[in-house]
């Protein structure tokens, strides 16, 4: 379980911010479906996606750890939960958004609770070995 946890950790990171990166450097061009927007939304839209990227790198640091902290892990998957909150809130308040941000919106729903469930593994394996060794 540890193992899965670091590896699933990993993953998650390099993929948040590899999407990230990509949409800080392509910014508005980026969005599947979307054509145009002012230098507003193009500005935040890179702002967020900055973010994005940092993000993306405290799975890495985090999965890095050695014991990986639980509490390092719910945050960031507590996070990532909500962001797929907000997408069930814009579906609800503007209607079914492009077919890829379906899938995705699944994934942040999915995801968190899997990593909640895992959060301790690398704690609990840690605690386990340094027991055996006494």
């Amino acid at each position: 379980m540890a193992a899965l946890l670091k590896w699933l950790m990993l993953i998650m990171g390099i993929a948040c911010a590899a999407i990230g990166a990509y949409h800080l450097v392509l910014g508005i061009d980026s969005i599947p479906g979307e054509t145009t927007a002012g230098a507003t939304v193009d500005s935040r839209e890179r702002f967020y996606n900055a973010i994005f990227l940092g993000f993306g790198l405290a799975w890495v640091w985090a999965a890095r750890q050695s014991p990986i902290p639980a509490w390092a892990v719910r945050w960031l998957a507590g996070i990532f939960l909500l962001g797929g909150l907000g997408r069930l809130l814009s579906l609800v308040v503007h209607g079914t958004p492009h077919w890829f941000q379906v899938p995705l919106t699944v994934l942040e729903l999915v995801l968190p609770p899997v990593f909640f469930w895992l959060a301790t593994a690398d704690e609990r394996a840690q605690n386990r070995t340094s027991a055996s060794t006494r």
